[in-house]
Order: structure tokens, then sequence, then C-alpha cells
């Protein structure tokens, strides 16, 4: 060794392989799942800060390259504040009900087929994602797979994974498709590297996304699992009836329609089990039968579809409020009771269910009797008694122990039934509706910011950042809402995957990789090593994040294909697809985070669904990218 000290060889690597260990580490911890995902991320957080503190990564100057600073900044990243700002602002429009009309669109278009909708929505998720930042094409579309699901009696867990990954394909064909793509083609300008203009890798990017929309819409949906959150599944997969009942004003559609069968073409998902017409009361079969100004229809629905009905028209089910025998008013000011919250005060309006208690007060009387609006605030919409079929109307029944009763209220007012002794409250049930009185702002601020990033007058996180802030002023949401909007799992995930980056960066260890790759395929032809290639950087674009995976990468693909004289362009587009090829974590990329909650998947969903896709890709490219660049 000519007098070397074995440890000079060894300690400027020694960070490096603490780097690689802690990153193995926390993917089996990930993958374990012994601990919540943001209590992992944030244990590798402080994990890097202990390891360069100790053992600092010092620059020519001595400074630590790896200091609390740097390692924190990915907490700062413009992306990480971008993707929680886009998270409040798809909750503004969730909560002002913006998205179910394109989820009803998709369903029309769809013609009620299961295969076609579903189709359908990830068609359009796909194309939009080509021009726009899939993070809010994603957004956007949750709420819709999350209503087909619904619609189809499927669990969003089939779904939610097959989003993520069709908006990702579809931001490989176009340059602005994705940000990972910008930061490729900005890192060969700084080369001295021809640019890609906006469609030079549209074709290959064509060819992989549709193979790849192929397995995602075929295959991944059958490698997922069944899971459902149990709130979810007790809202919604339980289908049973409330009796509720609706008054024909004279201004209602229903004016002068038969319901033959006992169904309104206007009221599709509802059973009209009486008609009350002044002291008549109408039965089925409803031969006959016109609805006239002033009927009252007792209907049995579904939870579901009462709190549809109601987002739609807030006066349809509030018979309580109204004198007996008389139609509803439209001026919701004098249905307004005094002395507490109004129930059409819609900015925190929640739908609950509570059950009579035993020993109630409530038993033997009806609503009316009790007084139970004026008692708690909150509005009755409907009753639910499995011992028999009700034919009354639902201000006419006398209450029994063990009646459900559909509520809504301010969230205060619902809490608050916790310690009425008449009723037990399922804390589980409440669920907040949406304020469609607020669609118009939300949609007016949703387009601006969009608007004004795709046009380029602004940057992406300042348009963002202040289009949450106007959700909140503009009352679309509160600053409660807003809070409970951002994930802490999303925050603390994309922060610790930025450090590793950074620390995989700095201790030299993508870089290693790399050039190791190069020396092992010493004499390969040009094909098998842009192949190879593009699966190291798949590989690792799901350990660190896709950007980071476009910065490391670039540079080194562009030395290997001068160093093989052949086109650089064809090994940057390497880069451009491979990095965007994080579907087997969550770490990677974004929308996989931003779809793990409303999924209710594990860390291993992922790998589960997405290896397969990742070798797909892997073996499209290789035998169509090499072919398209003359190779």
């Amino acid at each position: 060794m000519g007098g070397v000290d074995p440890l000079d060889l060894l300690e400027p690597n020694f960070q490096m392989w603490l780097t690689y260990a802690l990153i193995l580490g926390a993917l089996a911890l990930y993958a374990l799942e012994r601990a919540p995902m943001e209590v992992i991320s944030i244990g590798v957080v402080c994990s890097l800060l202990i390891l360069f503190h100790l053992f600092p990564v010092a620059d020519a100057s001595g400074v630590n390259r790896l200091d609390a600073a740097r390692l924190l900044q990915g907490f700062a990243n413009p992306a990480l504040v971008t993707v929680l700002a886009l998270l409040v602002m798809g909750q503004g429009m969730v909560r002002a009900g913006v998205l179910d009309v394109v989820a009803k669109g998709v369903l029309k278009l769809g013609g009620g087929r299961q295969w076609l909708s579903i189709g359908l929505a990830l068609i359009v998720a796909t194309a939009v994602s080509a021009f726009l930042n899939n993070i809010p094409v994603v957004i956007i579309f949750i709420p819709i797979m999350q209503g087909l699901a619904n619609r189809f009696g499927d669990s969003p867990s089939k779904l939610m994974i097959p989003l993520s990954y069709a908006a990702v394909l579809g931001g490989m064909t176009t340059l602005v498709g994705s940000s990972t793509n910008l930061l490729v083609n900005s890192a060969m300008i700084e080369l001295e590297v021809p640019p890609f203009s906006f469609f030079d890798f549209s074709i290959p990017g064509v060819v992989m996304a549709l193979c790849g929309f192929a397995y995602v819409f075929l295959v991944a949906p059958r490698l997922l699992p069944d899971r459902a959150s149990l709130t979810d599944s007790l809202l919604d997969g339980s289908g049973k009836q409330f009796i509720a009942q609706l008054t024909v004003t004279a201004q209602s559609p229903l004016v002068g329609k038969g319901a033959p069968g006992g169904l309104f073409a206007s009221l599709p998902d509802m059973t009209i089990r009486m008609v009350q017409r002044g002291e008549e009361a109408i039965l089925p079969p409803f031969e006959g039968f016109a609805a006239r100004p002033g009927d009252v229809l007792v209907v049995a629905a579904t939870r579901k579809t009462l709190t549809e009905t109601l987002a739609r028209d807030a006066s349809l089910l509030h018979p309580d409020l109204q004198p007996q025998g008389r139609p509803a008013k439209t001026d919701s000011k004098a249905r307004a009771p005094t002395g507490g919250s109004s129930p059409w005060d819609e900015s925190s309006q929640v739908v609950a269910e509570v059950m009579v208690a035993p020993a109630s007060r409530l038993q033997g009387q009806t609503l009316r009797q009790v007084g139970f609006h004026h008692q708690t605030h909150c509005v009755v919409l409907g009753i639910q008694r499995r011992s028999r079929m009700i034919r009354t109307r639902m201000t006419d029944i006398r209450l029994e122990a063990g009646d459900v009763l559909l509520v809504q209220g301010r969230a205060a007012d619902v809490n608050a039934l916790k310690v009425n002794r008449d009723v037990v409250l399922m804390e589980w049930s409440a669920e907040e509706l949406p304020a469609l009185i607020h669609a118009r702002p939300a949609i007016v601020i949703f387009i601006a910011v969009i608007g004004l990033a795709a046009a380029g007058l602004m940057p992406l996180v300042v348009a963002t950042l202040s289009g949450a802030v106007a959700m909140v002023a503009m009352g679309v949401l509160t600053v409660g809402q807003a809070t409970r909007a951002v994930d802490t799992r999303i925050l603390a995930t994309i922060g610790a995957a930025l450090a590793l980056g950074v620390a995989l960066q700095e201790t030299g260890g993508a870089q290693f990789i790399a050039q190791g790759l190069v020396g092992l395929l010493e004499g390969a032809g040009p094909a098998v090593v842009l192949s190879l290639f593009f699966l190291l950087v798949a590989g690792l674009s799901n350990v660190i994040s896709t950007k980071t995976a476009a910065v490391l990468f670039t540079p080194i693909a562009i030395d290997i294909a001068q160093a093989m004289g052949v086109e650089p362009q064809a090994f940057a587009v390497a880069v451009v697809f491979a990095a965007n090829c994080s579907f087997a974590s969550p770490l990677g990329y974004q929308t996989n985070l931003l779809v793990l909650g409303p999924g209710h998947y594990r860390f291993l969903d992922f790998a589960r669904a997405g290896i397969p896709l990742i070798v797909l890709m892997w073996i499209v490219f290789t035998l169509f990218v090499p072919w398209w660049y003359g190779f």
C-alpha cells in the first residue's frame, strides 16, 4: 500500500455507507408498518441530523455540507408547499360540491356501466396530466373516483393507486407534464446540450403511457386489496333505509309527474311509500297519481341519497320545522328558529346518526311534541326503524327506543348530543355537508390559480399558496377545515425523502452506484447500457424523490451518451421516463402520497401494484426507445 493508512481509503465513504444503511432501515420500517409513517419519517430526519452532526461531510473550506439547515430545507421546499396548498384548495373544491358535477358527467357518459365510467375517468386524468401538473389533477379526481367507487359498490382502494399511476403516465408525454421533465430540461441547458422542445419525446411517451394505461386499467385493480376504513363501511356499506318526507312546492319539477311503482324519475334512489294529500292518504301502486303542490311524500332512502338531496336543496328535508299540514316555505330566513344556531347556516353543517336511548323521554312522542329541534338546534332528516315498514308521515311517527334518527346541525350542536341522555350519538357517523353556496368562489379561485401558473404569470408555489389563503378568506373553508386538509404524512414523508436525496447527493452515494454501473457495462452496446441505466434510475426514484433522481442522473446520462458517441437526448429521455416510474413506493412522487389516505393503503400495496408496472415500462422502453433513436 506504500505506507497509505487503510483508514484514509475508508473514511471518505464512511458517511455514504451509513446513508445506505439508513435508507434500507427506513424502507424496512415503512414496509413493516410498526409505527405511523409520519413517525418513521421524522425519525429518519432526526437520524440524518445526528449522523451528519457527528460525522460531518466537509467541503474544501471545512464547512459541513450536510448541516441541519441543509437537511431541513426540504420542509420549506416550494414543491412541498405547493402540495400542501393544493390539498387545501382541493378540499375547498370538495366541500363546495363542485366535483360532483364532473363525476355525474363521467357517469352519464359511461351510461351507468362500471368499466366504461372508470375507464373514462382515468382517460381524462391521463390526458389532462399531459398539460397540467399531475398533482392538482389527482387532487381533483380523488373525490370523483371515490364517488364512482361508492356508486358501483367498489372499495376506493381499487381505484386510488390506478388514478395516481394514470396521472404520472400522462405526465410523461410532454415537456410540461411533470416538474421532473422540466428539471431534466433545465439540467440539459446548464450542460450546454440542446434542450427538449414541447413534444420532443411525446411519441415514445405516448407509447409507454398507452401500455402502462392498459396495465393500470385492467390489471392493477385486481392486484390491490379491497380495503376501506371503518367509517366508510359504516356510512356507505349498510344500505339501511330511513323514512323521510318531502313537500312538493309549486315550483317543484315533480308537479304533474306520476310515480309508477312508487318511483319518480327525478328521485331515482327514493321509494315513495305514501303520499299525504290534505286528509287523504294515497298508497301504492299509485295508479293514475300525479303530484300536486302541497303533497307530502313519505319516502324511503339511504343516508347517502338523503345527504345528496339535502346538498341540492336544504329546504326539502326539514319537516319538523314546518307548520303541521303546510308546505315548506322557500324563505330560509323565515324558517330559521330563534335562540340557537340556524341549520341553514351552511358554514359548518354536519349530518350524523343518533339512536333513541332506552328509557328516553322521547319514547311515545312525535318530533313536534318533543320539540326536538328547539331542544337540540338539530333537524331530523329521517327515521330508521328495523322492526317494520312504516307508511305514515315522519312527523306523525311516535318514537321508540332503538329508532335511529338522521340529524343535521352545526358541528358544535351535533357534538353536544353526546351529553343528551335521551339519545346516543354515533360519533363515527358524523359527516360534513357540501356547501354549494360556495361553489362559485371555489371555481373562480381554482381557475385563477391554474391559469396564472399555466401562463407563467406567477410561480406555481405563489399561485397555489395564494389560492389556499383565498379559499379561507372567501369563506369556502374555515381555518380548522383548511388545517385538517393538510396531511401530516405528506408533510413528514416528503421532507424525509428530500433529506435522504440530499444526503445521497452530498455523500456521493448516487454517483457511486451510477459509476459502478458504467464500469460493469464497459464494452456493452448503447441499447444495453440505455436499458440498464433506465432500470437503475427507475429503482432509485422509488427511494429518493423523482426530482432528486432527475437532478442527480441527468449529468451522468449526458456523460455516458457523449462517452459512447450516441445521441444525448436518448439518455436524457431515459432519465425523464425512469424518474417518473416511482410506482412501487409512496415516497418517490407526491401523487402516491396524495392517494395514500383516501385509498387506506399500506406501504406494501404500492410495491404489489407498482413493481409489475415498472417491469412493464422497462420492457416497453427497451424495445421501443433505442429503436426510435436509431441504436
